[in-house]
C-alpha cells in the first residue's frame, strides 16, 4: 500500500512520562504505517526544555507560526518536587503558557462523545466546547499579604508622571490583597478567534462575564466582544445561521446544565480553567478531550487536555502493566493531520484522520476500552486493555 504524502510538516513536540511512551505507540502503530509522516520535530521533555534554557519552547512555538500547524504532546510544568527529582537549573514556566503567549491563542477544549460514556447531565446530547481566554487575570495577578492596619491603593503612573489612584480596601487588621490586569488587544484577539471558530465549527457562540459587579474590568471584556461582533461578525453570523449572545456567568452556568449542548462557551481565563474540567468531568473524561489553540492569524497547535499520567508512567519504569487512555493524544494527532490536509488542500491526509478517529471510537463502542473507561461505561462487560493493546485494537479496525 502506498503511504499518504504529506507536502507541509506538521510542528511536532514530544513531551514527558507516560505521555510520551503513548506519543511513540501511536506514531508507531497508527500513523507511520500509513503516512510518509514529514514533521519538524521539537522535544519539549523536561529534561531538553532544561538544557537548553527552555529555548526549544520558544523554538517550537515560532516554528508553529511558519508552519501554521503544531501537535503537542503533554509535558511537565515543574514545581519544587520537580526541580529536585530532574535535578533542573530553575523552576521553568509552563511550556502551554508560553507557547500561547507567544501565538496570542485561544484554547478550545471539547469533549469526545462515544456511546456508553454517558453524561452525568441527562439533557446532553452534543459536544460542548470551552474557549478560554489564554492570559492575564489571576494567572498573572500581583499579590501581598498585608500584616495589619493600612491602606491598599492602585496607583497608574502615566508615561508624564501623572497618578491615578484607587482604593482597594483600608485594612484594620491583616489580610490578603489581589491586584489583575488584561490587553485590550488580547481581549480582540480572544474574541476574533472565538468569532472565527463559530463560523469555521458552524456552532453558536456563547460569551460570559460578570459584568453587572466588575463593571470595568469585566465590562470591558464585553464591550470588546460586542463591538468586535457588530462591525466584523454580525453579518456572517446570520448568512452561517448562527447566533452569538452574552450573558453574565452564574447565568450560563444555569443555561448550561438544561441545554442539549452543541455550541462554544466563551470564558475568561480563570472561569475557562474551571469549566473545562467541569465539562470534562461530566461528558466522562479529560482524557475524552480534544483541545486546540488558534491564533488570530491562522495558527494551530492541537494537545491533549490532561496531563502526562505521572502514576502509570512510574509504574511502567518498573515493569508493571499500565492501562492509560490514549484517545486524547490519537485526537491531537488526527486534529493537526485534518488541519494539515485542509490549508495544504490534500484530501486523503483528511480522510484519514476522520478514519482514525472513526477507529478509535469504533473500538470503544464495541466494548474495547482502557480501564478509566471501563469503570463508568454502561456498556454491559466491557475488556478492559492495557495502554498497549488499546492503541493495537484500534490499529486493527483502521
Amino acid at each position: 500500500m502506498d503511504k499518504i504524502k504529506m507536502t507541509t510538516p506538521i510542528v511536532e513536540m514530544d513531551g514527558d512520562e507516560m505521555t510520551r511512551i503513548l506519543w511513540q505507540m501511536i506514531k508507531d502503530n497508527l500513523l507511520l504505517p500509513y503516512i510518509d509522516l514529514k514533521t519538524e520535530y521539537y522535544d519539549l521533555g523536561l529534561k531538553n526544555r532544561d538544557q537548553t534554557n527552555d529555548q526549544v519552547t520558544v523554538d517550537s512555538a515560532n516554528a508553529t507560526k511558519k508552519y501554521k500547524v503544531a501537535v503537542k504532546c503533554a509535558t511537565i510544568t515543574p514545581n519544587a518536587d520537580r526541580v529536585k527529582e530532574y535535578d533542573l537549573k530553575e523552576m521553568w514556566k509552563s511550556p502551554n503558557g508560553t507557547i500561547r503567549a507567544i501565538l496570542d491563542g485561544t484554547v478550545f477544549r471539547a469533549p469526545i462523545v462515544v456511546k456508553g460514556i454517558d453524561p452525568c447531565v441527562k439533557s446532553w446530547k452534543k459536544p460542548i466546547t470551552i474557549a478560554r481566554h489564554a492570559y492575564g487575570d489571576v494567572y498573572k495577578g500581583a499579590e501581598m499579604k498585608i500584616p495589619g492596619a493600612g491602606k491598599v491603593e492602585l496607583v497608574y503612573t502615566a508615561k508624564d508622571g501623572s497618578e491615578t489612584r484607587e482604593t482597594v480596601h483600608t485594612f484594620q487588621g491583616p489580610g490578603i490583597v489581589q491586584g489583575m490586569h488584561n490587553l485590550n488587544n488580547s481581549i480582540e484577539s480572544f474574541a476574533k478567534s472565538c468569532f472565527k471558530y463559530a463560523l469555521d465549527t458552524r456552532q453558536d457562540l456563547w460569551f460570559s462575564s460578570k459584568d453587572t459587579i466588575s463593571k470595568k474590568y469585566d465590562h470591558t471584556f464585553k464591550d470588546i466582544f460586542q463591538e468586535i461582533f457588530e462591525n466584523d461578525y454580525k453579518n456572517k453570523f446570520e448568512e452561517a445561521g448562527i447566533t452569538y449572545f452574552y450573558t453574565l456567568i452564574d447565568d450560563a452556568v444555569a443555561r448550561v446544565m438544561k441545554s442539549e449542548g452543541g455550541y462554544i462557551w466563551a470564558c475568561k481565563n480563570y472561569d475557562g480553567d474551571v469549566m473545562s474540567d467541569m465539562i470534562s468531568s461530566a461528558f466522562g473524561s479529560l482524557a475524552m478531550m480534544t483541545s486546540v489553540l488558534v491564533s488570530p492569524d491562522g495558527d494551530f497547535e492541537y494537545e491533549a487536555a490532561h496531563g502526562t499520567v505521572q502514576r502509570h508512567y512510574y509504574n511502567h519504569l518498573k515493569g508493571q502493566e499500565t492501562s492509560t487512555n490514549s484517545v486524547a493524544t490519537i485526537f491531537a494527532w488526527t486534529g493537526a493531520l485534518r488541519k494539515r490536509g485542509e490549508l495544504d488542500g490534500n484530501s486523503q491526509l483528511t480522510a484519514f484522520a476522520d478514519q482514525l478517529e472513526k477507529a478509535t471510537i469504533d473500538t470503544i463502542e464495541a466494548g474495547e476500552m482502557t480501564k478509566d473507561l471501563a469503570i463508568i461505561t454502561s456498556l454491559p462487560n466491557p475488556t478492559v486493555l492495557n495502554s498497549e493493546a488499546f492503541i493495537k485494537a484500534v490499529a486493527k479496525r483502521l
